[in-house]
């Protein structure tokens, strides 16, 4: 189990990847398919973000401390680019800061995570994007994922 107080050789960021690593099998679960570190229309970036059969978009913003939380403010810019927004976290934040007015409680979910595994803990609200933006971010995620794919398969290659 992972606990924000935890600080390891590389900090926050194996949480982070933990977090991440868990919510992507989470998504999976759901018929989602994910990718981390994906890159918005806004130019933003979005921490993990995932397509489902229909091409409903969810987002997910992980959150492994306190200062990560309340340092963050371009989240909202997130919010008109998916379908469902999440904000992820590990065991042990601590989740009120997640109900306080500015998070939009009404709108966004939360999901606890550790590198295993994840659980929604609160429902995220139901949007839905405009066919053109939801076409250029689905085009934008499929070549993402391939180029992805593409480098895992020929490192060298620098295109």
């Amino acid at each position: 189990m992972i606990d924000v107080r935890e600080k390891t050789l590389h900090g926050d960021s194996a949480i982070t990847a933990a977090v991440s690593r868990g919510v992507s099998r989470h998504l999976i679960a759901q018929g989602k398919a994910p990718i981390v570190e994906f890159s918005l229309g806004n130019g933003r970036r979005a921490d993990v973000a995932a397509i489902d059969d229909k091409g409903r978009i969810t987002i997910v913003e992980i959150k492994v401390s306190v200062s990560d939380f309340r340092g963050d403010g371009k989240w909202q810019s997130y919010l008109e680019y998916c379908d469902e927004f999440f904000f992820a976290v590990p065991h042990n934040f601590p989740l009120a800061l997640l109900d306080e007015a500015q998070v939009k409680p009404e709108t966004t979910g939360v999901i606890v995570a550790d590198k295993y595994d994840a659980v929604i803990v609160r429902s995220a609200a139901q949007a839905s994007l405009a066919s053109a933006r939801r076409k250029a971010e689905s085009l934008r995620f499929a070549r993402k994922a391939a180029l992805r794919l593409h480098s895992v398969l020929d490192p060298d290659f620098a295109g």
